[in-house]
């Protein structure tokens, strides 16, 4: 299959990396079409909490998306350098388990920002931006005030999902989804059901140049903030809901794509962040699975698994995390291969 330039190669903008710790240190990994901007690790072997890096925060400084901890900042498992092709660790001596142990199996999804920064007064706080139109990824920092303000995403379009996290002290995370309207939030570090508050982000759905938010300290402390925002491209990403039917034979979700990365969540009752991928393992049925807001290491069974298929992905399981009867789930998805073109061609076509 050939392709143009732009989204009709999705592996320039996300792709996922595996890896076997040997303690190495300094580690180069690479295997990217590109320099990742926003590096998520996971170790797989066995449980770990997870590292979440970008280039904006700089790499030694590690959120973890199951934990309410503050960004950690030193000798505690750090990326040292984001690269042409990927990125190097180092496993420091506070804890060398996170990113690289001798032993231990590791995942990391990456994504393409800007490979840079602007600051962008769009907003009523002025915020610092990594954004990439192209792909409709941007990371976005400010210093939040904790009163009810606008901040700028870069995006161009409105975002479909944010994902927002307090850097300075304990918090939860705090997540917007468009499936879910702007008076309620899920956290990403917790198995919560969608809940309502206001405050989070007033009440008030992004625009194509900024995100609302309310007095709430999910996504607006009074410090160091953080935000991972996404806008749906067609070919590319896709953020959307999904209602289950509680069988083997599971629900069919249309993306427009054959999917890379799949994360889900219900959302009309508690239950885990579940995430999939194109590399665990590279073939159907798709049943090796990590939450986001559980350090477990990676899981497998015959009850909450997946197809990837060209077009979108199929629940093949019964379990009330991804496909229980009448419940309500929202999920975010990106490309390994296009169904259609950016430019409306079937891909198969090329």
């Amino acid at each position: 299959m050939s392709y143009t330039n732009g989204l009709d190669k999705p592996t320039d903008y996300f792709n996922t990396l595996l890896w076997t710790g040997d303690n190495t240190s300094p580690r180069s990994l690479t295997g990217l079409d590109f320099q990742p901007d926003w590096v998520w690790i996971k170790r797989r072997s066995s449980a770990k909490d997870h590292g979440l890096f970008d280039s904006v925060r700089g790499g030694t400084k590690k959120l973890e998306s199951n934990t309410t901890d503050a960004e950690i900042n030193g000798d505690n498992g750090q990326i040292s350098s984001f690269n042409s092709d990927g990125f190097s660790v180092i496993t420091g001596t506070a804890d060398n388990s996170g990113v690289n142990i001798s032993g231990s199996t590791f995942v990391a999804w990456n994504w393409l920002a800007a490979n840079g920064t602007a600051s962008n007064t769009d907003g009523s706080i002025t915020s610092t931006v990594s954004a990439n139109t192209t792909s409709g990824f941007s990371i976005v920092s400010y210093t939040g005030t904790g009163s009810a303000a606008t901040i700028g995403h870069g995006l161009g379009v409105a975002p479909s999902m944010i994902i927002t996290k307090y850097r300075d002290d304990i918090n939860n995370w705090g997540v917007y989804h468009k499936n879910i309207s702007a008076g309620k939030y899920l956290e990403l570090n917790t198995n919560i059901a969608e809940a309502s508050n206001t405050a989070v982000w007033n009440n008030t759905d992004p625009t194509s140049s900024v995100f609302s938010v309310g007095t709430n300290n999910r996504a607006n402390s009074a410090g160091a903030m953080i935000a991972y925002c996404f806008a749906e491209k067609k070919g590319f990403s896709k953020f959307g809901s999904y209602t289950g039917n509680g069988n083997d034979d599971g629900v069919f979700i249309y993306t427009g794509f054959t999917p890379a990365f799949v994360i889900r969540k219900r959302t009309d009752s508690t239950n885990t962040w579940v995430m999939f991928d194109n590399k665990r393992p590279e073939y159907n049925v798709r049943d090796k699975r990590l939450g986001a807001d559980i350090s477990d290491g990676e899981a497998s069974g015959n009850t909450n698994r997946l197809d990837l298929l060209s077009n979108g992905f199929k629940n093949r399981g019964t379990a009330t995390g991804s496909n229980g009867s009448g419940a309500s789930y929202i999920y975010m998805a990106f490309a390994e291969n296009p169904f259609v073109t950016s430019t409306g061609i079937p891909a198969c076509a090329r």
